[in-house]
């Protein structure tokens, strides 16, 4: 048995044990899905929507940044989550209105109830309500434009489908 210091009385010496330094595999950044869109963990609130951002490879980063803060300038006290792999942005107690996701060359914004804003953003889906808009590189959108479709999805009765306590089904 270790010998007690002086002021330790009956306490015995033992080991100090050292904090170990991060690995690799602890520091890791997010996996990149294919067309490079990160996979993060699912969660509620800002921090998953900035972590999914960070993990956003190249140019696309910056569109996430600028979209994000976007969409909190334009709906104050927007409800934030990551599900599916995606940021969705939603009204509390309306249900989401907006969500993005990384491809190879670009990324896509989803309005799930784009057809009932003006005008009709230009990409369509297999779903009936939900309109799409692609942003490319080199093809920036028109920011007040996107500022007004926010701003209308937001006030429209939001998809309630992406909400884990709600229920729903997956879109």
């Amino acid at each position: 048995m270790p010998r007690a210091t002086k002021g330790s009385a009956s306490k015995p010496i033992t080991p100090t044990r050292r904090a170990s330094k991060p690995t690799k595999a602890s520091v890791r950044k997010p996996a990149l899905l294919s067309g490079g869109n990160p996979q993060v963990a699912e969660g509620d609130g800002d921090a998953p929507v900035q972590a999914y951002i960070a993990a956003m490879p190249g140019w696309k980063r910056d569109v996430g940044r600028r979209l994000d803060a976007l969409v909190a300038r334009t709906v104050p006290g927007v409800r934030k989550a990551v599900k599916w792999n995606s940021p969705f942005y939603g009204v509390e107690g309306q249900g989401w209105f907006l969500s993005f996701h990384c491809f190879t060359k670009y990324v896509k914004l989803a309005f799930f109830r784009g057809t009932s804003l003006r005008p009709v953003p230009p990409g369509e889906s297999k779903h009936e309500e939900v309109r799409y808009l692609d942003i490319q590189e080199d093809d920036p959108p028109d920011r007040k434009q996107l500022a007004t479709w926010i701003r209308q999805a937001a006030v429209l009765p939001g998809w309630n489908g992406g909400s884990t306590r709600q229920g729903g089904s997956r879109r």
